[in-house]
C-alpha cells in the first residue's frame, strides 16, 4: 500500500446551521444572499424556496446563504478555513482518500496503490479491483483522518466520485461515503472524477481563473474541454476507441517491461535509451481536421513493429535480454512515445484555436490526469502552449494521477456554490441502489467536433454534468 500526504474543507458547521435556522424566522429579505465563490459569477438565491432538482447535485442553497452574509474578504477566508471535506476515489485501481480545507489547505493524501494486481492480471480486472477497494478502504479513510488529526466529527461533508468509472468499483467508495455521511449526519458530495481532474489545477495555481482549456490524459481518458465556468464545460474532443494511457500501458507490457511502477512511467524511462525516430509510425488521424482522438492504430502498428523485429517479448522481461535487444525496444519505446505525443500536440494546437475563437479570454492550457506525470508529454506540450502565447498549467504529479485531493477540492468548489444532497439515512440497507455513473460525460459536445469517425464511442447512460447542472438552474429562475 503507498500512502502520501495533503489539505481539505467542510459542511458549514453545527453551529452555522443553527445560525441558518435562525434566520430563517427573520423574514424574507434576510433569506435572500448574494453568494459569489472563487472565480464565479454572482448569483441571488432563496435558501427557503429551493428544492433539490436532480438527485446528488441538487441546488440546496442553506450551507451557502450563511457564507454569503461574510462582508469582508478576511471574514470570508475565516469561513473557508472552517470548512473540512473528505475526498474518497475508487473509480479505477486506486483506493484514494483525502482531507481538504475549503482554503485549499491538504492536511492529509493516501493512496492505496493496485499495482500488483495490474501486473499479475495484465490490466485492470474490475471484480479484482473492486475486491481490492473493499480489502482497503476502511484503512484508507482511517489513514486520511488519523493523518489529519481529525475525526469524522470534524469534517463539514464528504464528496465522492460516482463516475465516470468501473461500476463495481464506484460503488465500493460510494459505499463508504454514504456509511459516514449516514452516521454523522454529513452533507453528500458526488463529484466527476474527470471534472476533478480539471479543477485541481485552480488548486495548485490560486490565480487560474475560468474560462480555461483542459486536456485531460489518462489510461482510460483523453477529453479537450473549454471551462466555461464551474460545472460548465464544452467538449471539444474525445477518444473514438483508446487513449493514451492505455496505449503506453499496452506498449510497455509488450515491450516486457515492469508493469509494477506503471507501464507509462516504465516506457518513459525506457524511451530515453532509444532513438525516437528509429521507426516510421503514422500519426493518427491526420485526414480528421477535429479535435478527437485515436491510439487503437498506434498500437497495431507497435504490435507489428515488434514481430518485424522477431523481438521474443512473451514472459521475457526486459531485464534479462542482451544490450542488443534491449536497444531494439528501447527504439521502439521511443519512437512510440514520439508519434502518441505528436497526436496530443496537434489535436491541442486545433483546440486552442477553436477555444480562442469562443473565448477570446482564455490564458491557461491545462493539463491533468495520469498520463500529465509524463515529463516528455509536458516538454512537448508547454512548446504548443508558449507558440501560442497561453500558459500551461499541471498539478505536480501525485495530483495527476487518481487522489482523494481532487475528489475533497472539487466538493469544496461545488459545496460553496450550495451542490450537495442532504446526509443519507443512517440505517440505509447496504444492498441499496446507488446513483453511479459509469459514462457520464462531462460537457455537451462542440458542434464542429463531431467526429466523422464511425467508431466513435456514443453509448450515454447519463446526460453530461453539464446539462444537468443547467437544466437545475433553470427550473430555480
Amino acid at each position: 500500500m503507498a500512502f502520501s500526504t495533503l489539505a481539505s474543507p467542510l459542511w458549514l458547521s453545527r453551529s452555522a446551521f443553527f445560525l441558518k435556522t435562525s434566520l430563517l424566522h427573520s423574514g424574507t429579505r434576510a433569506l435572500t444572499r448574494r453568494f459569489t465563490g472563487p472565480g464565479q459569477p454572482s448569483t441571488f438565491f432563496s435558501p427557503i424556496s429551493l428544492k433539490p432538482s436532480f438527485k446528488h447535485l441538487s441546488a440546496i442553497r442553506s450551507a451557502s446563504g450563511i457564507v454569503a452574509q461574510k462582508s469582508s474578504d478576511s471574514e470570508w477566508s475565516l469561513a473557508r478555513e472552517d470548512v473540512v471535506i473528505l475526498g474518497i476515489e475508487t473509480s479505477c485501481d486506486d483506493t484514494a482518500a483525502a482531507v481538504v480545507r475549503g482554503n485549499g489547505e491538504i492536511l492529509s493524501q493516501v493512496v492505496s496503490s493496485q499495482a500488483d494486481l495490474l501486473s499479475r492480471y495484465g490490466g485492470v480486472a474490475p471484480k479484482m479491483a473492486e475486491e481490492g477497494h473493499s480489502l482497503v478502504i476502511n484503512q484508507v479513510v482511517q489513514q486520511a483522518l488519523d493523518n489529519a488529526k481529525l475525526t469524522e466529527k470534524n469534517l463539514s461533508a464528504v464528496a465522492v466520485t460516482i463516475g465516470p468509472g468501473l461500476s463495481l468499483c464506484l460503488r465500493v467508495g460510494v459505499c463508504k461515503a454514504r456509511r459516514i455521511a449516514g452516521k454523522f449526519s454529513l452533507p453528500i458530495i458526488s463529484v466527476h472524477h474527470m471534472e476533478a481532474h480539471a479543477l485541481v489545477a485552480r488548486l495548485v495555481e490560486k490565480d487560474l481563473q475560468f474560462p480555461f482549456l483542459a486536456l485531460l490524459i489518462s489510461g482510460g481518458h483523453n477529453l479537450l474541454i473549454l471551462a466555461h465556468g464551474l460545472g460548465h464545460y464544452v467538449q471539444l474532443g474525445t477518444t473514438i476507441d483508446d487513449a493514451i494511457g492505455e496505449a503506453y500501458d499496452k506498449t510497455a507490457r509488450w515491450l516486457g517491461l515492469d508493469m509494477r511502477k506503471g507501464g507509462g512511467p516504465a516506457l518513459e524511462e525506457l524511451a530515453r535509451e532509444g532513438d525516437a525516430k528509429a521507426i516510421k509510425f503514422s500519426i493518427p488521424m491526420r485526414q480528421h481536421k477535429d479535435c478527437n482522438f485515436s491510439y487503437a492504430g498506434l498500437k497495431t502498428q507497435v504490435r507489428i513493429a515488434i514481430e518485424s523485429k522477431n523481438l521474443s517479448v512473451e514472459n521475457n522481461s526486459i531485464s534479462s535480454t542482451s544490450s542488443h535487444e534491449r536497444r531494439l525496444r528501447a527504439d521502439i519505446a521511443a519512437s512510440f512515445q514520439r508519434v502518441a505525443v505528436l497526436h496530443l500536440e496537434e489535436r491541442c494546437e486545433r483546440a486552442i484555436e477553436w477555444a480562442m475563437n469562443i473565448e477570446p479570454s482564455i490564458k491557461c492550457l491545462v493539463v491533468s490526469g495520469g498520463v500529465a506525470s509524463n515529463q516528455y508529454v509536458r516538454t512537448r506540450l508547454n512548446h504548443v502552449v508558449e507558440k501560442n502565447g497561453l500558459q500551461l498549467v499541471c498539478p505536480p504529479p501525485s495530483l495527476c494521477t487518481d487522489n482523494g485531493v481532487m475528489v475533497a477540492w472539487t466538493g469544496i468548489e461545488h459545496f460553496f456554490c450550495g451542490r450537495f444532497d442532504p446526509p443519507p439515512r443512517a440505517d440505509e440497507p447496504k444492498d441499496s441502489m446507488f446513483d453511479l455513473r459509469p459514462r457520464w460525460p462531462l460537457g455537451e459536445e462542440y458542434s464542429q467536433g463531431k467526429s466523422g469517425a464511425r467508431s466513435l464511442k456514443r453509448a450515454r447512460l447519463h446526460p453530461s454534468l453539464t446539462s444537468i447542472i443547467q437544466g437545475s438552474a433553470q427550473q430555480q429562475v
